[in-house]
């Protein structure tokens, strides 16, 4: 077998590792062996940070839904009750936007709760 003498593929693994840490603070964006744990680190918090946007965003979509239901004198809870025996299905996302946007249409809509609710 013959004998590896110029290390491309090893250059090439570093060269990469090297580019992807490029605008890191210090050593980390120069160094290989700090580099490859930043960059580590880096691409596992990415993939963490992807998955957990989905609830960041579905709680913000609650807490916006909840100060709207507040100013029509009802709690978040008693109004997705209300949505679930009036038998409205629409999302969160759509229902924070309606309450930012459309007030009219939210309110609309926050009345059908209320009287589903009392029937």
């Amino acid at each position: 077998m013959s004998r590896a003498v110029d290390g491309s593929k090893r250059k090439s693994h570093r060269k990469k590792i090297l580019k992807q840490a490029k605008g890191y603070w210090g050593r980390r964006h120069s160094n290989f062996k700090t580099a490859k744990d930043a960059v580590t680190k880096a691409l596992f918090y990415s993939y963490r940070d992807r998955r957990d946007r989905k609830g960041d965003f579905r709680r913000l979509w609650i807490i916006r839904i909840n100060a709207a239901c507040r100013e029509e004198g009802l709690s978040y809870s008693r109004f997705v009750a209300g949505l679930e025996k009036a038998g409205i299905i629409i999302n969160r996302k759509v229902l924070a936007s309606l309450a930012l946007q459309d007030a009219p249409a939210f309110k609309a809509v926050v009345a059908k709760a209320k009287t589903a609710l009392e029937a």
